[in-house]
């Protein structure tokens, strides 16, 4: 039993569907999760894992990048570096996982409610009443995990970073023309002392990546203090949320975040955050648990380990998180020797991606911390740099 639809459940319910075992993925919404159109980032290892599981992996798979350059608070240049990446969309490489999985093994509008463990079993437990029985329960719920609350006491709340990352996506022909130019070429940042943003291009509708169809996806660090972010988390009917729906942020958060890009980005920033016209954002978490597995139930992608978006590896997390424990389940014909190699596996690399990320995001903290020099060339040289190439993560992908 796999607890939730979104990419990490689908990555677990494929790979373990393939080597043999009966999988149900059960997915709290009934919407359509395709709709989800922003954009991230791609490592070669998970692009691996989906040629495993027979997804083409070529230049449709999304943007790719040769270069990055920096602008100053005026609009000008003022660093440029090679930065050979993919970057794709969020609805793209949901519907390449989803369209593999029979409709038979996924059931929309299951909310879990509980967790109940017996020997060599475990028993999950829904909203409506519905119980469903397996030998193993994954949680692939994400960072506001039941499966973690339920099942692992004692874990440990997601902590506030002290900034948000508002978002916006638009298509390209909508983006204005003091947008385009090299915005449209490059992958793009803005990088003074307290900030970052960042712009690039991404797979537009139906996947398109015909130039003049595409979307180009952006992204805005800015520090928050935590009594800042329950106000702008505190919708219209006074009601707070730990991660407010981007339709119920209110009208006068909307004015203070366009009243702040334009005192603080640079023109063509200004412009593409001016064409948006439903900017949202997300508060920015760290979470390490202490345990990933609790009897017959455990914990995979980011309901395990949250780590900050600088790394562009929240997918690839999950998607090496799922072919673990696959694997590990594949190897030994006793559960619980497998699953206690998915939890050493899993905890040293989640524990040293977060640790990494927390390393790039510090300057960007209310207050800041210590962490990496905020200058633009550093920054740049930083960020998306492939997991190989990070020595503590690199140790852990062995």
């Amino acid at each position: 039993m796999i607890i939730g639809g979104s990419l990490g459940g689908l990555f677990a319910g494929l790979l373990l569907r393939q080597a043999g075992w009966e999988v149900t993925v059960f997915e709290k919404s009934t919407g359509d999760l395709a709709s989800r159109g922003v954009g991230i980032g791609t490592h070669v290892e998970m692009f691996e894992i989906m040629r495993r599981l027979g997804i083409v992996v070529d230049e449709s798979i999304g943007q790719s990048f040769s270069s990055r350059f920096c602008l100053a608070r005026d609009g000008s240049v003022i660093a440029r570096l090679p930065f050979d990446k993919i970057l794709t969309s969020w609805t793209l490489l949901y519907r390449a996982l989803r369209r593999r999985l029979p409709d038979a093994c996924y059931r929309a509008g299951m909310q879990l409610e509980d967790v109940a463990q017996q020997a060599g079993g475990v028993t999950a437990v829904f909203a409506d009443g519905a119980r469903a029985d397996g030998e193993l329960l994954v949680g692939a719920d994400g960072v506001y995990s039941t499966v973690r609350a339920r099942a692992f006491p004692a874990a440990p709340a997601p902590v506030y970073a002290g900034y948000v990352g508002w978002r916006g996506v638009i298509d390209e022909n909508t983006v204005p023309q003091d947008a385009r130019g090299e915005l449209f070429e490059s992958y793009a940042f803005f990088l003074p002392p307290r900030e970052m943003f960042l712009s690039y291009l991404q797979p537009g509708a139906d996947d398109d990546l015909t130039p003049g169809r595409r979307r180009m996806n952006w992204l805005w660090y800015h520090p928050v203090n935590a009594t800042a972010l329950r106000e702008m988390c505190t919708d219209a009917r006074g009601r707070h949320h730990a991660a407010i729906p981007p339709p119920l942020i209110r009208a006068e958060v909307i004015a203070l975040f366009r009243e702040q890009a334009h005192a603080i980005l640079p023109p063509q920033f200004i412009a593409l955050t001016e064409a948006t016209p439903n900017p949202f954002f997300q508060p920015i978490f760290d979470l390490i648990s202490p345990s990933v597995v609790a009897g017959r139930a455990l914990l995979l992608g980011d309901a395990a380990f949250v780590a900050r978006p600088h790394v562009g590896a929240g997918v690839t997390k999950a998607a090496l998180n799922a072919a673990w424990l696959t694997d590990a389940l594949a190897a030994s014909a006793d559960i619980d020797a497998a699953l206690a190699v998915y939890e050493a596996k899993t905890r040293a690399f989640g524990t040293a991606l977060v640790a990494r990320a927390r390393y790039l995001g510090a300057y960007l903290e209310d207050p800041p911390r210590a962490g990496l020099k905020a200058d633009p060339v550093t920054l740049m040289q930083a960020i998306g740099v492939p997991l190989r190439d990070i020595p503590e993560v690199a140790a852990t992908l062995q």
